[in-house]
């Protein structure tokens, strides 16, 4: 089983259609688990029963070999979390495990159905939570519902010991003597006309090499975890720890406000909570912002809401920023040389979404897609479109 590292392997995969997406909810804990493996084989029945129509049995058989494969595979289903993602077709084999439950869907069409992914992997409620202390550290990923403890970059020091070695708490402060002639300690010792002076004493060496850790942590978590997801990130830590790490930050997504207790006492929940504290107010400003910058670009015929002008001007690659309903889906087919859309009745897995359709170009051409709740669309059609010009 490989697992989906980037959405770029769904926009460009190896090998050739048709493209399997399958989506369920599934659950962390026993018994709620036991139903999750009997729905995924329930949705794999449904792409055979629909592919079976078009292709040889043979085909078909070897299309979901790996979806049978990960049936069989019982260390996965006893540790899923709240839904998976499962991507596949004639080379091509991918899952993903989803921190927030998905509608079901199985569809096999000539691309990959994204939109449902995109709410986990791009959704401006995501957010990273740095928890360090001056020996260790840990990166938390999550969202509003759950937060899970993320692997490390293999660059990013785990521990002081890393950065700064074995004696990570000795001082390394020398001692010289004043006295006698040449420096010379008389007899008696410093109390007998000698001065001792230590220069480091072990708080102030503590304290150096706890800097450096900091700052090769922060330099790696920017390089390997920030820059390259853009998610804000919360820093849990003690009050002095916070004022040190700050003062040699250089990653632009760290918040100004953070979790100033310390996070090895709090359980993954009450983390999670204080972290949403501390991100909601950004991400609804982010969205407030976005649909500002909607009304000001339709108003300047730089915008639309309407379906078929944002097919064409996505083709174009004339989208900056993409606005979708999360929920919505409006089946037919987009024409990716011209724009033109055909809408379709789903009847069907092999029918697909044509917001997923206009979220795959966006993204190719370099836009941003923004998942929004209902609530929060400025328009009722499902999508809003930023143009570049």
């Amino acid at each position: 089983m490989l697992i989906l590292r980037s959405l770029n392997e769904l926009l460009d995969p190896i090998g050739g259609g048709p493209y399997i997406s399958l989506y369920q909810p599934t659950h962390r804990h026993h018994p709620d688990n036991k139903q999750d493996l009997i729905l995924f084989r329930n949705l794999v029945k449904q792409i055979e029963d629909s592919l079976s129509t078009q292709h040889p049995k043979a085909s078909v058989a070897t299309l979901l070999a790996p979806f049978h494969a990960l049936a069989a595979d019982s260390d996965f289903w006893n540790h899923t979390t709240e839904g998976i993602a499962v991507f596949g077709s004639d080379s091509f084999f991918r899952v993903t495990r989803l921190q927030r439950p998905t509608a079901e869907l199985a569809i096999a069409a000539d691309s990959f159905h994204i939109k449902p992914l995109l709410r986990v992997l791009q959704s401006a409620e995501r957010f990273h939570v740095l928890s360090i202390n001056r020996q260790t550290v840990r990166l938390f990923e999550g969202n509003r519902d759950h937060l899970d403890e993320a692997d490390l970059a293999a660059e990013v020091p785990s521990t002081a010991t890393d950065v700064v070695g074995e004696d990570s708490s000795a001082p390394v402060g020398t001692v010289r003597s004043v006295g006698g002639p040449g420096g010379a300690v008389p007899a008696g010792g410093a109390g007998a006309g000698g001065i001792r002076y230590s220069h480091g004493t072990k708080s102030a060496v503590i304290d150096q090499q706890t800097e450096r850790f900091f700052r090769e942590v922060d330099r790696t978590i920017t390089e390997h975890h920030s820059k390259p997801t853009g998610l804000p990130l919360v820093l849990a830590a003690l009050p002095e720890h916070h004022a040190m790490f700050r003062a040699v930050s250089h990653n632009a997504q760290l918040l100004a406000q953070g979790i100033e207790v310390n996070p090895d006492t709090l359980s993954l929940d009450e983390l999670r909570v204080l972290a949403w504290a501390v991100i909601e107010p950004n991400y609804l400003q982010r969205l407030a912002d976005f649909v500002d910058q909607f009304s000001a670009a339709r108003n300047a015929d730089q915008g639309s809401a309407e379906l078929a002008e944002v097919a064409g001007a996505a083709v174009a690659g004339r989208v900056r920023v993409l606005l979708l309903e999360a929920d919505r889906q409006i089946p037919g087919r987009i024409d990716m040389k011209t724009g033109a859309i055909q809408p379709e009745q789903q009847q069907d897995p092999q029918v697909d979404d044509m917001l997923d359709d206009l979220a795959e170009q966006v993204i190719r051409t370099g836009g941003e897609v923004i998942m929004v709740p209902a609530l929060r669309m400025p328009v009722t059609t499902g999508l809003a479109a930023i143009y570049r010009f």
